[in-house]
C-alpha cells in the first residue's frame, strides 16, 4: 500500500495577466536601454541643434539690427562707419540723408537673409548627420552642382556683388537723377540685380548693375544751375550784369524759392562773345534734384528783368544744370 504524501503531479496553470504585466515591465526597461541611442539620445541632440541654430540666428539678427541703426537721431549707422556715409555737400549744408537709413536698412536686410540661409543649411545638414545619412555623396554632388552653376551664372554674381557695392559706397538711391550713358532718368527702385530707373517721357529702364561701367549722379550732395544768357553784342554788359544780380538776388530772398538754394546766385561775367552775341554765365548752388525748377524760375526773372531794362537778346539761350558728386 503506497504511503501517503504530498502530490507532486498537481496541474500546471498558464500565467495569468499580473504574470504578463511583470514580464513588460521587465522588458521594456531593456528596451529602452537598447536603443536608448534612438530613442533618448539623437532626438535631445537634434532639439539642441534646432534650438542653438535659433538662439544664435536670433542673436546674429539683433546684432545686424544695432549695426543698421545710428547710435543718435541723425547719426551714422554703425555699418556705415568704414565706408563713404554722405556726400560732404551733404553734411556741411543740412541735407537730409533719408538714403543713409535706406542704404543701412537694404544692407543690414541682405546680411539678415544671408546669416538665415547659412544656419538653415548647416543646422540641417548637421541633423542628417546625426541621423546617420552619409554626407559625403551629398556634398559631393553639390559641389558639382555649385561648380556647374557657377559657370553659368557668372553674370547673376557679377551682378549681386556690383549691386551689393553700390550700396555701401552710395553711387546712387532712389529719388537720384542719374545718368548710365545709354539710359537717363530717376532711380525708382535699387537692388542687388538691377536697377530700375524711370525717364522724362516716362519710359522705365532696367539696367543690370554688373553692366554699369560709369554712372553720373545729379542728385549726390549739391546741384548746380548754370545759366549762360545771350544778350546783343551791342548791349550794355554791366547793365545785363546788374539784372542777372538782382534776378538771382529776388529769388534767393523769396521765402518760397529761399529754401531751394544752398547759397545766393552769382555772376560770373562774360562766358565768351561773337559777333552775334555776348553771353553771360550765372551760377547757382541749390538742393539736390531742384536744379531744373530753380533754373526756370531764374530764366523767367532774367527775362522779365531784361525786357524792363530794354536790353535785347542775341540769340537762344544755353543753359546747363548739373549734380555735383563728391
Amino acid at each position: 500500500m503506497p504511503s501517503a504524501g504530498p502530490r507532486t503531479d498537481a496541474p500546471h496553470h498558464p500565467a495569468g495577466p499580473a504574470s504578463r504585466v511583470v514580464d513588460t515591465a521587465a522588458t521594456l526597461p531593456r528596451y529602452i536601454h537598447d536603443h536608448s541611442r534612438w530613442l533618448i539620445e539623437i532626438p535631445v541632440r537634434i532639439v539642441a541643434i534646432i534650438v542653438v541654430s535659433l538662439v544664435l540666428r536670433a542673436l546674429l539678427h539683433r546684432a545686424i539690427n544695432r549695426l543698421v541703426r545710428p547710435v543718435q537721431v541723425g547719426g551714422v549707422p554703425r555699418i556705415l562707419r568704414p565706408f563713404r556715409e554722405q556726400a560732404e555737400g551733404d553734411r556741411a549744408n543740412g541735407v537730409l540723408s533719408v538714403r543713409r537709413a535706406q542704404r543701412a536698412a537694404t544692407i543690414g536686410s541682405v546680411l539678415r537673409s544671408g546669416v538665415s540661409f547659412t544656419i538653415l543649411v548647416i543646422a540641417a545638414l548637421t541633423v542628417l548627420s546625426e541621423l546617420g545619412v552619409d554626407l559625403a555623396p551629398f556634398i559631393a554632388g553639390t559641389s558639382i552642382v555649385g561648380v556647374a552653376l557657377g559657370f553659368g551664372a557668372q553674370n547673376i554674381v557679377k551682378d549681386f556683388l556690383s549691386g551689393m557695392f553700390m550700396m555701401l559706397e552710395d553711387q546712387y538711391g532712389v529719388g537720384d537723377v542719374i545718368d548710365f550713358e545709354k539710359a537717363s532718368g530717376t532711380v525708382e527702385a535699387v537692388g542687388l540685380r538691377t536697377t530700375r530707373l524711370r525717364d522724362v517721357n516716362g519710359t522705365v529702364w532696367y539696367v543690370r548693375n554688373g553692366e554699369v561701367v560709369r554712372v553720373g549722379n545729379k542728385s549726390q550732395g549739391f546741384a548746380r544751375v548754370v545759366l549762360d544768357i545771350p544778350i546783343a553784342p551791342a548791349a550794355d554788359v554791366e547793365a545785363a550784369s546788374a539784372v542777372l544780380a538782382a534776378a538771382g538776388a529776388a529769388a534767393y530772398a523769396d521765402e518760397h524759392w529761399q529754401s531751394f538754394f544752398l547759397g545766393e546766385p552769382e555772376v560770373q561775367g562774360v562766358e565768351r562773345m561773337s559777333l552775334d552775341e555776348t553771353v553771360i554765365r550765372l551760377v547757382a548752388r541749390v538742393r539736390p534734384g531742384e536744379q531744373w525748377r530753380v533754373a526756370r524760375e531764374l530764366r523767367r526773372r532774367i527775362r522779365d528783368g531784361l525786357a524792363a531794362e530794354s536790353i535785347h537778346t542775341g540769340g537762344d539761350e544755353n543753359d546747363a544744370t548739373d549734380g555735383h558728386n563728391d
